[in-house]
C-alpha cells in the first residue's frame, strides 16, 4: 500500500498530545496536601502494606503496591501518593493511541481519538488521585495495545514478544482492580474468533493458520490466558507474608471468595451511588473535593466532558450501522469493548456502583467518536462542520472546565455554580 497522509503513523503527534496531557496532570499534583475522596482508603492501605499489615482486602494488591512503592522511594507525602496513577495515566493514554493506530491504521482517527481521551475529563481527573482505577486502566490499555501490535507484527518472534508483554500487562491490570475484566478477556477472545474465521471449526492443526503467523492456538492460550493469571496471582505475594491472616499460596479460590464477600457487604447508601444508564448520558458525577483547603476554595468534580461523552454515545449507534453496512471491523473491536465493559455493570450484583467505573468504557467511546468524526471530516456539506465543531468544542470544554476538575483556587465559594449546568451535577 502506498504511504499517504491518512495511513501514515502519527506517532509524533500522539507523543505531543501525551506530553501535554502529562504535564497538566503533574502540574500541582501535590494539591490538595491531604487525602481527598477515596485516597482515605487506598493511601493508608498502601502504608500498612509497607509494614505487611492487612488492609482494604476487598481489592487486589498491585495498585496499592504501586502507591506503596512511591511512598517508600519518596516519603509519605502527596506527590508520592499520586505519582503512580499520574504516570500510569500518561502510559495509558499513549497505549490507547497505539491501540487505535494498530486497529484502524488511520492517521486522523488516531490523532482525534488520542486528543479526545485526553480531554474527556475522566482520564485527567482519575490520573490525579491516589486510587486504583488509573493503574488498572493504564495497564489494560497497554495489554490491548501489545496484543494489537502482535497482530500487526510481520515476524513471529516480534509478535511473540508483544504477546508476552500483553499477558504481563493484562495480569497486572487485573491485579490492580477487577473493573477491566471484560476488556482484559478481549485479546484471547479476539484471537479465538479470528482463528475460527481463518480455519473454520477445526481449531487444532493447519500450521501457520490464524491471525498471528507462527502462533498456535495453544501458545496464544498460554500468553493470553494462563500467563496473565499467573502474573495476577504473583501480585499477592506480599500478602503471603502477612504475620496474621496471610494469604495461602494455594488459596486462590478461598482468597477470591473472601474478596467477593467483602465487596458485596458494602450496602450502606452513598450519596454518589449511580447506575450504568446514568453514566452513559453523563447524568451524575462525583464531587471528589469541595472545601477550603490549602488556603483557597477548591473543587474537583469527576464528570465526563458533556459534548464528547454525549457525542460518543451517538457514535456508538453510528458504529452499529458502520459494522453492518460498511463492514468496519475496527468499529466492531471498540464497540464490543465499550458494550461489554458497560453491560458487566448492568448485570453486576455489586450493591454500590460509581461513575468512575465508566472510566474504561468512556475511553473506548472516544475511539468510536473519532471514527465517526473522521467519516464526516472530508464531506462537503454541513456534516463536515459538525465534525470539526464537535472536536473543537470538546477541546474548548476541557479548557472551560479545567479549574473545577483540577482543584484550581476558586475566587469565591459559590463560583462552582458556573460549571453546574445540570441540577444532577451538584
Amino acid at each position: 500500500m502506498p504511504l499517504t497522509r491518512q495511513n501514515r503513523d502519527p506517532l509524533g503527534w500522539c507523543l505531543l498530545i501525551v506530553a501535554a496531557f502529562e504535564a497538566l496532570v503533574l502540574w500541582r499534583l501535590g494539591t490538595p496536601t491531604r487525602y481527598y475522596f477515596d485516597e482515605v482508603h487506598y493511601v493508608p492501605a498502601a502504608l500498612k502494606l509497607l509494614d505487611l499489615i492487612p488492609a482494604n482486602r476487598e481489592h487486589p494488591l498491585f495498585g496499592k503496591e504501586v502507591i506503596a512503592a512511591f511512598i517508600h522511594l519518596m516519603g509519605d507525602r502527596p506527590l508520592a501518593w499520586r505519582l503512580g496513577p499520574a504516570l500510569f495515566g500518561g502510559l495509558g493514554l499513549f497505549a490507547f493511541a497505539r491501540l487505535v493506530w494498530h486497529v484502524t491504521r488511520l492517521h486522523r482517527v488516531t490523532i482525534l481519538a488520542t486528543a479526545l481521551l485526553a480531554v474527556n475529563f475522566m482520564w485527567f481527573v482519575q490520573s490525579r488521585i491516589a486510587m486504583l482505577d488509573m493503574i488498572s486502566g493504564g495497564l489494560c490499555m497497554t495489554g490491548l495495545w501489545q496484543f494489537a501490535a502482535a497482530w500487526r507484527a510481520k515476524r513471529t518472534g516480534v509478535a511473540r514478544l508483544h504477546l508476552i508483554l500483553s499477558g504481563l500487562a493484562l495480569g497486572l491490570s487485573l491485579g490492580a482492580k477487577w473493573s477491566g475484566a471484560p476488556a482484559l478477556a478481549m485479546p484471547g477472545l479476539a484471537f479465538l474468533v479470528m482463528r475460527i474465521a481463518d480455519t473454520g471449526p477445526v481449531l487444532i492443526g493447519r500450521r501457520g493458520a490464524g491471525p498471528i503467523k507462527g502462533i498456535s492456538l495453544i501458545e496464544a492460550a498460554v500468553w493470553l490466558g494462563l500467563f496473565p493469571i499467573a502474573v495476577y496471582w504473583a501480585t499477592y505475594i506480599p500478602a503471603m507474608y502477612y504475620p496474621h491472616h496471610a494469604v495461602s499460596p494455594t488459596g486462590f479460590i478461598e482468597q477470591h471468595e473472601l474478596m467477593v464477600r467483602l465487596q458485596d457487604s458494602v450496602k450502606k447508601p452513598h450519596p454518589y451511588k449511580t447506575f450504568w444508564y446514568q453514566w452513559i448520558i453523563d447524568w451524575r458525577g462525583i464531587w471528589y473535593l469541595f472545601e477550603n483547603v490549602d488556603g483557597a476554595h477548591r473543587g474537583i468534580v469527576m464528570l465526563g466532558n458533556p459534548l464528547a461523552m454525549i457525542a460518543g454515545l451517538a457514535s456508538f449507534f453510528w458504529s452499529l450501522w458502520a459494522i453492518t453496512m460498511r463492514r468496519r471491523w475496527d468499529a466492531l473491536f471498540f464497540a464490543v469493548l465499550y458494550a461489554s465493559c458497560v453491560l458487566v455493570w448492568a448485570v453486576n450484583g455489586k450493591p454500590v456502583q460509581f461513575y468512575y467505573h465508566y472510566l474504561l468504557p468512556g475511553a473506548f467511546l472516544m475511539a468510536l467518536l473519532a471514527m465517526a468524526l473522521d467519516s464526516l471530516w472530508d464531506r462537503r456539506d454541513r456534516w463536515r462542520l459538525v465534525a470539526k465543531w464537535t472536536f473543537g468544542l470538546s477541546l474548548a470544554l476541557f479548557v472551560v472546565f479545567y479549574p473545577i476538575i483540577s482543584g484550581w483556587p476558586l475566587p469565591f465559594k459559590d463560583a462552582y455554580n458556573f460549571w453546574m449546568w445540570l441540577p444532577s451535577w451538584r
